[in-house]
């Protein structure tokens, strides 16, 4: 089977290189990756994958399964069009959006899943499979890894406290303006060790500050790395606002304090005055007060930590055609149709 892996952010690549390792496992599949020349400037698996960053290519490759974590895909691409998705945060207006691209929306756990059929109602054009979250997988293959290099971490700057801020890149909901003076409160306790991840998206003049930040202190870092996982697993608590990192520490039973997050069902501790942070940290880690609740996200957000999250998504993929066939394109709207046109341009289609 022929699949092409979708990436127009550079968010994409870490949540589909698990799905490539299973394909590339199991042998019956040819692998291209889509990679948007606007937004990706280096693919990290050149070595180990064909890729392209030509619309024209990966249309002549005509692929018969796409993967995708955002939110769109050209219509006129062939293949059964799967959406799986770029986190959990449930509170973020476009996570339960039916955007017409399309085929199967590969669910994370019951939680998204029941919400997904409930907006499919009768309708016929997508189905809802829960799968589990690719990502997931990827942590369980690299959990020894992790584990190793997070006892590096500890041990070469003798942190008794390893804390991660991870915010979101959006201007309207990020902390990052207002967060700098209270982690160099916490960085002003030696014990304290203070991981800098910013998503890739995030506004330069913000990195560049806190880049700067880092060099003053000795337990602060900055995570250039795309992948956050590693740095999740070796944190002891993740500080945050509204993004979907905060699901995933949740999901590895870890505390987090947010700064005026807009969710609304809280599984964590939020504070409206940044002033308050150091206090709060203090308290999750010595008290946890929200250990119950996050053992509710556990079981409902995405308890799929068998490692099969990839396998099921491809079989999701190869149950589709086998019984409706591999879609020449996607019929959706004038609207949609449009926008796939003028967000990636058009191409010379074959055998349509």
């Amino acid at each position: 089977m022929r699949i092409l892996l979708f990436c127009e952010q550079k968010y994409a690549l870490n949540i589909l290189h698990p799905l490539a390792l299973e394909a590339q496992e199991q042998g019956d599949y040819d692998i291209l990756w889509y990679l948007d020349g606007r937004h990706i400037e280096q693919f990290p698996y050149a070595n180990d994958f064909k890729h392209t960053t030509s619309m024209q290519e990966a249309a002549d490759f005509m692929p018969e399964a796409i993967f995708a974590p955002g939110n769109i895909v050209p219509y006129y691409l062939s293949g059964v069009k799967i959406n799986v998705f770029h986190g959990y945060a449930a509170e973020k207006g476009d996570q339960f959006q039916i955007r017409g691209y399309f085929d199967i929306y590969a669910t994370q756990g019951p939680y998204f899943t029941q919400e997904f059929e409930r907006l499919k109602g009768n309708r016929q054009d997508f189905h809802v499979v829960e799968t589990g979250w690719l990502r997931q997988d990827s942590l369980v293959r690299s959990m020894p890894l992790y584990n190793t290099k997070a006892k590096e971490i500890r041990e070469k700057y003798q942190a008794k406290h390893i804390i991660l801020y991870a915010p979101t890149f959006s201007p309207r909901l990020t902390s990052i303006p207002q967060i700098k003076l209270q982690l160099i409160v916490l960085a002003q306790q030696e014990e304290n060790l203070i991981l800098i991840k910013f998503h890739p998206m995030t506004h330069k003049k913000w990195v560049n500050e806190y880049r700067e930040l880092a060099k003053q202190f000795e337990n602060i870092l900055y995570i250039e790395d795309n992948d956050i996982a590693p740095y999740e697993v070796a944190a002891d608590i993740m500080l945050s606002d509204t993004s979907s990192v905060v699901y995933e520490m949740l999901l590895l039973n870890k505390p987090v304090i947010t700064v005026r997050t807009i969710a609304h069902d809280l599984f964590w501790q939020d504070v409206t005055k940044p002033e308050e942070l150091p206090a709060a940290v203090w308290d999750n880690l010595k008290n946890d007060p929200f250990a119950a609740q996050r053992q509710w996200v556990v079981d409902n957000y995405d308890p799929h930590l068998d490692g099969l999250c990839t396998a099921r998504t491809l079989q999701a993929a190869k149950d589709f055609i086998q019984q409706y066939g591999v879609p020449k394109i996607r019929h959706t709207t004038i609207w949609r149709r449009y926008m796939s046109v003028h967000t990636f341009g058009r191409v010379q289609k074959k055998n349509i």
